[in-house]
């Protein structure tokens, strides 16, 4: 029996890591992660929407969303703290959330790249005649003014940004990463490995969204590796989050393009009617599953590249990424 003790001790422990294994912490935080989703429902109806409604009457028919948003992100981060500490073993600051100088400048850059490609596309499907715009600053929400309706998609892809991210680079690829780093794998390779692999799990994540092929699914993955990028070059999630919110704000709330296959116009600075050809306008996915979409993740990647070659004077994998401290340094470092 002992012999068997030490197998699921074994499979489960990492004796000289004194914590779980890689795939045992990359399962139970992507369960609990998707749990919180399912969690926060429960704000929507709850009194304290009822509360923000009686104070914020302007807010009545978004109040939930928000408070769902808002309520999201929250917990989402105070989970990570809590696993990131208790089960990894590391501090928060570990999975790219030193929230410094570089960190801030590595967002504002991200913000405006995310603005910057979906604009490209969306002059460029506007001066090839492959949409049109039939509305400005609509709003589906009843009695509610745009300027409010509009803190909803804020919300929305301030939450989604953060938490995917968090999720696929900051927690994943972090994880793979230093699972994967060996005297078979050397340190960069296992974050290129990782970076991969994580990419792959964030297409795969969005298989089942509206409209999704396995053309959108591949274009997805191609997403996560630019949103990776940034991550695995500067080992701060600066930029990839800031990347994030704006390529998914501007997409849909203010080009009125499909996100991911869902439509989110319901609010947005313009509404559009798109009649190109979807080989290269995505069709009812959206702009990432299409060959212009496609021509602004690698544009991407290029800005990336130059922007870390800019601001750190050069362009290198980060091994630390695939590199396990001792909780007591990385805490230590944190204060």
């Amino acid at each position: 029996m002992n012999w068997v003790k030490s197998w699921i001790r074994y499979l489960f422990w990492n004796s000289l890591e004194r914590r779980l294994r890689t795939a045992w912490r990359v399962a139970l935080y992507s369960a609990l992660w998707v749990m919180i989703q399912v969690v926060s429902a429960v704000v929507i109806k709850s009194p304290a929407t009822t509360a923000l409604a009686i104070f914020f009457p302007a807010f009545a028919l978004i109040a939930g969303a928000l408070l769902f948003y808002a309520v999201n992100l929250l917990l989402v981060i105070s989970m990570t703290w809590l696993v990131t500490r208790q089960i990894d073993q590391r501090a928060l600051t570990d999975i790219g959330l030193r929230l410094d100088g570089r960190w801030v400048a590595d967002l504002c850059f991200g913000l405006l790249l995310g603005a910057g490609l979906m604009t490209l596309i969306f002059l460029a499907e506007l001066g090839l005649g492959w949409l049109s715009i039939t509305a400005y600053l609509h709003t589906t929400v009843p009695n509610t003014p745009f300027r409010v309706a509009i803190w909803q998609p804020i919300f929305l892809f301030l939450a989604v940004g953060i938490n995917e991210e968090i999720l696929s680079r900051g927690y994943q690829l972090r994880n793979l990463a230093e699972g994967l780093n060996s005297s078979v794998i050397s340190p960069q390779s296992a974050v290129i490995i990782a970076w991969l692999l994580s990419s792959l799990i964030f297409g795969f994540l969005h298989i089942f969204n509206p409209n999704s092929t396995w053309v959108s699914t591949l274009a997805l993955m191609l997403a996560g590796i630019m949103l990776g990028l940034g991550y695995v070059l500067t080992g701060r999630l600066g930029l990839p989050i800031g990347l994030h919110i704006t390529w998914n704000f501007f997409q849909g709330s203010v080009y009125g393009f499909r996100v991911s296959g869902n439509d989110l116009s319901n609010t947005s600075f313009m509404t559009i009617e798109q009649t190109g050809p979807s080989l290269w306008t995505g069709g009812a996915f959206g702009p990432e599953a299409g060959l212009i979409g496609i021509v602004a993740l690698l544009l991407g990647m290029l800005l990336i590249g130059g922007w870390v070659q800019g601001r750190y004077g050069t362009i290198a994998i980060q091994p630390a990424l695939a590199r396990y401290h001792d909780v007591r340094q990385s805490l230590s470092t944190e204060k």
